[in-house]
């Protein structure tokens, strides 16, 4: 199987049909212990680089406490793992994501049927009724945000009130991949739960289940080895020349703050009109590169101003680049954008 006929099949999974949690035990150790303590806090925030498994878990633990609804009995003491089977209702109901306990939170499709760029605040607004209905089923209601970092300012708002006064036998699971960046109102809401990246042969193994590879394939094997602990960032890297492009992007934010137009035009021109693998490939090297910049500077004590502005420029990269994936707009723009804004915010 090519790396380009993987992609559909890539595409079509979903962390609530997948009972599969990749090598995360501490993670789930501690939101299993939690339950059966009978004081669960209501509200945790799952954070971790993209596409380690955090809504894998967060659908994990939605899937267990649904099935479970006693946290005292028998067999949630006895429990080694949140494992749910997948034949048993409940996880059938979560797979097909008509669950009458579960509220996912997540960016939907405009009027247009294209992918909007962020959880709008109606959207949000629908835990309270969520919450305030007569329940469909008996027992907890569990409400899962991914991603928190796509909340709107004011479905931030909208959620923060929610949760300021949480109803009863209520659990919220909120992902993020920034999880400092959170609003700190929510973040002082919720139980922290980090997850670190995976080692490379678990990436490996979880990538090849995903896209129906054997373990010892070569195109995997070095997507996974670029793939800094990510199954998400190794199945984007498996599509068409996705690979050789993040490694052309790295090497380009290497020169900075020098720019050669000439090789961002080179660069534009690789990422063509309407490739989305390529585009994903291209903002995910610029997101690794300034994560590792703002966490090496922070380290080393730079001033708080720079911070401040490559924090904002990383912002307005990844909105931009939304837009672009939104209403397929021209790559080239973007790249010079990029650069141009990197370049100014560390020069």
């Amino acid at each position: 199987m090519s790396a380009r006929q993987v992609e559909p099949q890539i595409a079509a999974v979903h962390p609530r049909e997948t009972g599969i949690l990749a090598e995360h035990r501490e993670a789930e150790a501690a939101l299993l212990n939690a339950y059966r303590s009978g004081r669960i806090p209501h509200a945790w925030l799952i954070g971790g680089p993209q596409g380690i498994g955090k809504a894998t878990l967060a659908y994990r633990m939605a899937r267990f406490v649904l099935a479970h609804r006693n946290p005292a009995a028998s067999d949630v003491q006895s429990a080694e793992t949140l494992w749910v089977d997948p034949s048993e209702p409940v996880a059938r109901h979560v797979a097909a994501g008509a669950h009458g306990g579960l509220l996912a939170l997540e960016r939907t499709l405009n009027d247009r049927g294209v992918m909007r760029t962020v959880i709008t605040v109606d959207e949000t607004r629908e835990t309270i009724s969520f919450f305030g209905s007569t329940a469909a089923v008996e027992g907890w209601r569990v409400c899962i945000v991914d991603t928190v970092d796509e909340l709107n300012p004011n479905a931030a708002n909208a959620l923060l009130k929610i949760l300021e006064e949480p109803p009863r036998q209520s659990l919220f699971l909120l992902v993020s991949h920034a999880p400092a960046r959170v609003l700190p109102t929510i973040q002082s809401r919720c139980r922290k739960l980090s997850l670190r990246p995976l080692a490379t042969d678990d990436v490996i193994r979880a990538a090849a289940k995903a896209a129906n590879l054997a373990t010892d394939d070569q195109a995997l094997a070095e997507a996974a080895a670029a793939a800094e602990g990510s199954v998400g960032r190794a199945l984007t890297l498996l599509g068409g020349d996705a690979l050789k492009l993040q490694q052309r992007t790295a090497a380009l934010l290497a020169t900075l703050p020098r720019v050669d137009p000439r090789e961002l035009h080179a660069l534009g021109d690789a990422l063509g009109p309407s490739d989305r693998v390529a585009l994903a490939a291209f903002i995910d090297s610029v997101d690794r590169w300034v994560s590792e910049r703002l966490r090496s500077d922070a380290n080393a004590n730079a001033n708080l101003p720079r911070l401040a502005r490559l924090a904002e420029v990383w912002e307005n990269i990844n909105r931009a680049a939304r837009d672009t994936a939104e209403y397929n707009l021209e790559r080239k723009p973007l790249v010079f954008s990029v650069f141009g804004l990197l370049a100014e915010a560390i020069g």
